[in-house]
């Protein structure tokens, strides 16, 4: 069997294929996303994003072949039956290592729509991975720090009107706008920085999750609230790819949405905000509790 060869021959076999599978889609998901971009209007993007979508899933269902070909990954999986493929979601995970994005895509792909991230302005760069993520109008957001944003207020707004126009776009098909609350990876570094009151967790960033709410609410059917854990240690990107990832356990809980957190302008009212804000510690609370527990049964 082939995940029985030597760590680094799987890590360069994984790599290889994970590299040939995104160079076979990604020229075709360009030629749609092309004529999308020559011909604005929406009929054109009803007809075309459709065949996006299925180019993005057959692709990421390529990359959970050759995952189940190499890896030996116990998987301890709780929360995803009974999902809608063809309704909006706004799905929310803690973050920890960029196997978090496949082992999201491999367990959710085609249970609910297809999941769109929200990705950093620099990696529209990306070699390869960039142009696809801007065919399928992942919406490409600048993170600013607490201290720039109180130097300049204005770009504050702006991010907030690229969010908007994002989500606009996502209300013509079913769509999962995913979103990593904690805003990036959780090291313990970041962790000791910001001095977090919990555990396993990073603080919640509440503001992509009231934008996304705001401008889509009436369209998702849910919060997909995902915890994600590797009992055996959080595996960074080649330790994934050479199957070290031998264990992970993921729990889906589908929320409905409050109906308070609809009904008021994150951006402009303090009270509101606030309220928010204490919403997601609720959810992130319960969350690092989650964590601990799932690490204690290992």
């Amino acid at each position: 069997m082939l995940n029985a060869l030597p760590a680094p021959l799987l890590g360069v076999f994984a790599f290889t294929l994970l590299l040939a599978n995104s160079l076979f889609w990604v020229p075709l998901l360009l030629v749609f996303a092309l004529v999308k971009l020559l011909l604005p209007f929406k009929p054109v993007r009803l007809a075309l994003d459709p065949v996006l979508v299925w180019i993005a899933e057959t692709w990421i269902a390529c990359n959970s072949g050759w995952m189940g070909l190499l890896h030996r990954t116990q998987w301890d999986v709780q929360g995803i039956e009974g999902l809608d493929p063809h309704n909006w979601y706004l799905v929310n995970s803690n973050h920890q290592c960029a196997a978090d994005i496949f082992v999201l895509q491999h367990l959710l792909n085609r249970r609910i729509p297809l999941l769109k991230f929200f990705i950093k302005q620099q990696l529209i760069w990306m070699p390869v991975m960039g142009l696809a993520w801007w065919a399928l109008d992942f919406p490409f957001m600048r993170r600013h720090s607490e201290a720039y944003l109180k130097k300049h207020p204005e770009m504050r707004a702006k991010d907030q009107e690229a969010t908007r126009r994002a989500c606009e776009k996502f209300a013509l098909i079913p769509t999962s706008v995913t979103n990593f609350m904690e805003g990036t990876r959780f090291t313990p570094a970041k962790h000791a920085r910001q001095q977090s009151p919990y555990r396993y967790l990073l603080k919640p960033k509440a503001g992509g999750v009231a934008l996304a709410l705001h401008a889509l609410g009436d369209k998702f059917q849910a919060i997909l609230d995902v915890t994600i854990v590797y009992p055996d240690g959080i595996p960074g990107f080649w330790p994934f790819l050479c199957g070290r990832m031998q264990r992970v356990a993921v729990r889906v809980r589908s929320l409905p949405i409050p109906p308070a957190l609809l009904a008021g302008d994150y951006s402009n009212d303090p009270a509101f905000r606030e309220a928010f804000s204490a919403w997601a510690q609720q959810l992130w609370k319960d969350k690092d509790a989650q964590i601990a527990q799932l690490l204690a049964g290992k």
